[in-house]
């Protein structure tokens, strides 16, 4: 178990911090900036799931989403990789497509591009998305890099579609969607 009995550890007061292994790194190096990322998107989804309080199966999910952004924090905070310590594998995955594949069913075609609204749900929706795309990009970095877990980059990818197809069902499964019109019209 975890167990933290101070937060000010003034460690971090050069600039550096601890990885899961206790070595130290830069607080701008690609791995931080992808740990960060990932956990602006928890905390989106957090955000999320305080408007969405009456939806319990909703709310749910979006915890277990919650754990599996925090697994991939951990998977993100050893540098190497090791298959054995990996945290996040294949069953979050295939659950958000089982999600968005059983929303969608409900939803009709886009002739158009959606906007953000709607629903204050939606919005926030859109946010959770908007930001898993950036950690997307941040772990994309990383991996470039580094070897990284594959399912944290398809993880994300699949958690931003999920994302987008929630906001639709949040706007009574598309029929209360903000759609894109040309600014010059």
């Amino acid at each position: 178990m975890i167990r933290i009995d101070r937060v000010a550890t003034r460690t971090g007061d050069d600039g550096t911090t601890s990885l899961g292994d206790g070595s130290r790194t830069s607080k701008d190096g690609l791995r931080i900036e992808a740990l960060g990322a990932v956990d602006e998107a928890n905390a989106e989804v957090g955000v999320l799931r305080t408007l969405l309080h009456a939806d319990d199966s909703v709310s749910a999910f979006l915890g277990r989403i919650q754990n599996g952004l925090f697994d991939i924090g951990g998977d993100l905070c050893l540098p190497g990789e090791a298959g054995d310590r990996f945290r996040i594998d294949g069953r979050l995955l295939a659950s958000l497509d089982d999600a968005v594949a059983e929303m969608s069913a409900n939803q009709p075609p886009l002739d158009s591009f959606v906007l953000p609204g709607g629903s204050a749900g939606a919005a926030q929706a859109h946010v959770v998305r908007t930001v898993v795309r950036r950690a997307e990009r941040r772990v994309v970095a990383l991996a470039a890099a580094e070897p990284v877990n594959p399912f944290v980059l398809r993880t994300l990818n699949r958690l931003s579609d999920y994302a987008f197809v929630l906001s639709r069902h949040l706007n009574d499964d598309g029929r209360s969607d903000v759609l894109w019109t040309r600014a010059s019209s």
